[in-house]
């Protein structure tokens, strides 16, 4: 494979969600349109993030290689004509109220898009996992008429989730904020 030269590298490694997608925002804005970024990470949770935020935003996701245990994600920064406003999901759960709705036994799906370790570590109890990344492929083990509350560890990723799940059909959706991270009910593990 021939060297890609970016013209700017960011370095993330060591950092877990959102982290890696806060300072690669941070660094597009500072870089001249049409200019590539190499961002290097170690969250495996990374490759799906840089891919939704690019898709999200207009920005052009060039594509990741792997060296060992660092992803280096390369994007090109979109010109303004090209770039899209990046859009928060507008409906929102607070972990206590999904709490209360478990607590209640309410009839829901709880979509959690985070990792497999992350999941396998600490979930809530009869999440379905599907990692972001492989959230498209995998849309028919989800009924579009369910109400689905989306997880994932601070509500970044599951903000992508519901915003591609809302494009798909799926009207009953909710991303769960502030996620996992601060989540203080029931939780079952591996």
């Amino acid at each position: 494979m021939a060297a890609i030269k970016a013209d700017q590298t960011l370095d993330c490694k060591g950092l877990a969600c959102p982290m890696p997608i806060v300072k690669t925002k941070k660094a597009m804005d500072l870089l001249e349109a049409g200019k590539v970024i190499e961002v290097l990470a170690t969250d495996k949770g990374s490759l799906a993030d840089i891919q939704a935020w690019a898709k999200n935003t207009g920005h052009q996701y060039l594509g990741t290689v792997m060296e060992g245990e660092v992803l280096q994600h390369y994007l090109r920064k979109a010109s303004s004509d090209e770039a899209i406003e990046s859009k928060r999901y507008s409906d929102t759960i607070a972990n206590e109220e999904l709490k209360q709705k478990l607590e209640r036994g309410d009839r829901m799906t709880i979509l959690d898009v985070r990792e497999p370790a992350e999941y396998a570590f600490n979930r809530i109890p009869g999440a379905i996992s599907i990692p972001l990344g492989e959230l498209e492929a995998r849309l028919s083990e989800l009924h579009p008429e369910d109400e689905i509350q989306v997880v994932c560890r601070t509500g970044t990723r599951s903000d992508m989730a519901c915003q591609l799940l809302a494009e798909k059909g799926f009207a009953r959706v909710n991303n769960v904020v502030p996620g996992m991270s601060e989540w203080t009910g029931p939780t079952e593990n591996n």
